[in-house]
């Protein structure tokens, strides 16, 4: 029985919803139908903001991101950051010396620090410098270079320039995307030349970044995924991007947030 134009569009999106993403063939092979029509199926679906393709792919969300000040990104996802923030705070170790990148959700993490010893903190961030500084126990650097006003943060040379000359424990880093083929990314170029930089004098990279980071691309590449140690996330991830992150050697840390609500 021929199915209507209608109909396929409907099952391409459950499909997608099951799936997140498939290709061009696995959809055409589902639905019987020749990949001709499929992209024309897709092409209509497109235009009205259904769905997204890349490469042959259909996805279900645009992965793409603009780059968002961190006044207008503190408020999003807010209990997730806050629950990251304190299962990381957790991680850190008598004599550990960090890294602590810049972001909203690294900013929360700044505010779980309660340290029980000294403890030595690099800082590209301007907020998470003056929140940590008035600590006794927080011995602080603060990086130099040239500050990004939307994330009020430093980059540039000036910043990287000390940290070929030091070693650190762990690196906490924040991202905007999460992309299991293309890696983790943020939204300016600088900051990504800052976080490699970063990466590469600490011992350990610990990602936070809560769940809607994941499929998603920020302009500039950090990383690859497999360059990462550990990912700290809330129970909204979905499982198959989990199995895949911890398939390739990274320790998912998944906190639940709904049960810190209640």
């Amino acid at each position: 029985m021929t199915i209507t134009k209608e109909d396929r569009h409907k099952l391409i999106l459950d499909s997608l919803h099951r799936h997140e993403a498939m290709q061009v063939s696995e959809l055409a092979a589902l639905l019987d139908v020749s990949t001709v029509t499929i992209r024309k199926d897709l092409t209509e679906l497109e235009k009205a903001n259904k769905l997204y393709r890349s490469h042959g792919r259909a996805i279900l969300i645009n992965p793409y991101i603009n780059n968002r000040s961190v006044n207008e990104k503190e408020h999003l996802a807010r209990q997730e950051k806050e629950e990251i923030g304190r299962y990381a705070a957790t991680l850190i170790d008598k004599n550990d010396s960090i890294i602590i990148a810049s972001g909203t959700t690294v900013l929360a993490f700044a505010r779980a620090i309660v340290p029980k010893h000294r403890l030595n903190v690099i800082s590209a961030s301007l907020q998470v410098s003056e929140l940590l500084g008035a600590n006794e126990s927080i011995d602080i650097m603060q990086l130099g270079g040239s500050l990004r006003s939307s994330s009020l943060s430093v980059v540039g040379k000036v910043a990287e320039a000390p940290l070929y000359e030091l070693s650190c424990s762990k690196l906490f880093l924040g991202v905007d995307g999460i992309d299991l083929d293309f890696g983790i990314t943020t939204t300016d170029m600088r900051e990504a030349n800052l976080n490699k930089v970063m990466m590469r004098t600490a011992q350990k990279t610990i990602v936070l970044a809560d769940s809607s980071k994941f499929r998603r691309r920020g302009f500039s590449k950090i990383a690859n995924i497999t360059d990462v140690d550990m990912i700290i996330t809330d129970s909204n991830i979905p499982d198959r991007v989990a199995r895949q992150l911890e398939e390739n050697g990274i320790d998912v840390k998944i906190v639940d947030v709904a049960a810190a609500i209640q």
